[in-house]
């Protein structure tokens, strides 16, 4: 990297406390699924700071993908944030937390977008030298709306000059603070849901005879479809399912007429994902039918799984230990079962996501509230290492670290 590593993470410490900033605003005022307007306001400020850039809006949401030209003919980098929070409340204590009722940024989109604003206004700082394009995408609906598919569709990533890479950093408060860690192939899961109906005869509870109580068949489809995973897929192509949720009865003495089992399937394959959609479909009918009741499923696709580039994952890892040493990168040792529509992105092109550990000062990684936790705080002093990640990707893309 033709820029030294201090220089970086130099110029990262001193727009860290406009990063905070940013970041607590957005905390003290998140908003869910595919419209932001206020997050998108303070993105638009932080892009109309800076100026002279290809901004291109997506008209189904309130994403924004601003393009920052340099001085080469080189190519483009895309780096990409999440923008929205989750429909849960906020129990930190924080003096920034959350003033919306319901609704907290438990995930990090907040520092996302403070990483990603901070890094662009780094880099425009040396446009002049850059041998390429970097394009930076703030993305809404992430948790569970398919925000980038939406942005994907509509062609914000095919405007010229066109990204042919994309990189994407997600904090992990279970990583020690301002490390970086990612891993080749796959690093997140497919996400898939199911509901599954049992209807049978209702009856009073004490004359099971006369009715046909669908109950404890729920609760043996449950039991095989936990034999199953166990026994029928491959231990080294996992599958999660999980029952999350048995609806069924009104009071003590009815036996109701229908039941519902809820769950998620996480998977990493496209083998092993359609092993386990064909055991919960065979599991539930032939179960129902044993027991003369009907059963339905419906199983509902979700994302993708995120599957790193090989040779890209390898290059973050270099980049991350030419920036931060051989003691701030961590190979991750295998991937998790989270979901990210980042996954639709490494479709289309090659790239890489990465984790940034924000473990709270005092706190033993492995004890500290998870992403999606209500009591969940990240140490905003990680941040630093975030934006000059960033720009770290970007400018040794562009030289041709890369290749």
């Amino acid at each position: 990297m033709s820029v030294p590593s201090e220089a970086l993470l130099a110029e990262a410490e001193a727009l860290l406390p406009q990063a905070v900033e940013l970041r607590r605003t957005l905390h003290r005022y998140p908003e869910l699924g595919l419209e932001l307007p206020r997050t998108k306001a303070c993105v638009m400020e932080v892009l109309g700071e800076i100026g002279d850039l290809q901004i291109v809006e997506s008209e189904r949401t309130s994403g924004v993908v601003a393009t920052l030209k340099g001085a080469g003919n080189g190519p483009t980098i895309l780096l990409r944030g999440d923008m929205d929070a989750l429909p849960m409340p906020e129990d930190t204590g924080l003096e920034f937390a959350s003033e919306v009722d319901g609704c907290m940024h438990a995930c990090g989109h907040d520092s996302h977008v403070a990483m990603l604003a901070m890094a662009l206004k780094l880099l425009a700082g040396r446009r002049d030298t850059l041998q390429g394009n970097v394009a930076f995408m703030f993305q809404p609906g992430e948790e569970g709306y398919g925000g980038a598919k939406i942005m994907l569709d509509e062609g914000l990533l095919d405007v010229p000059p066109a990204p042919q890479a994309a990189f994407a950093l997600h904090i992990f408060p279970n990583l020690p603070t301002g490390v970086i860690a990612t891993r080749p192939g796959p690093m997140l899961a497919a996400a898939d849901w199911f509901n599954i109906e049992l209807v049978g005869r209702g009856g009073h509870a004490s004359m099971p005879h006369q009715a046909n109580d669908p109950i404890p068949v729920a609760c043996e489809v449950v039991s095989a479809l936990q034999t199953f995973v166990t026994r029928r897929i491959p231990a080294f192509d996992p599958v999660v399912l999980t029952v999350a949720k048995i609806e069924a009865g009104t009071t003590s003495n009815v036996i109701p007429e229908s039941a519902k089992v809820l769950g998620t399937l996480r998977s990493f394959s496209p083998r092993s994902r359609d092993i386990a959609i064909a055991g919960l479909e065979r599991i539930t009918a032939n179960i129902a039918a044993a027991h003369e009741i009907e059963g339905k499923i419906e199983v509902s696709a979700g994302y993708p799984p995120t599957l790193n580039d090989p040779q890209f994952a390898d290059f973050v890892g270099t980049t991350a230990r030419a920036l931060l040493g051989d003691e701030g990168y961590q190979t991750l040792r295998a991937p998790m079962m989270g979901a990210e529509d980042f996954s639709y992105i490494l479709q289309k092109m090659p790239g890489a996501m990465a984790g940034l550990g924000v473990s709270p000062d005092g706190v033993d990684p492995k004890d500290a509230p998870p992403c999606h936790s209500n009591r969940m705080i990240l140490n905003e002093r990680a941040m630093k290492q975030g934006i000059a990640m960033h720009a770290a990707v970007a400018l040794r893309y562009l030289e041709g670290a890369a290749e």
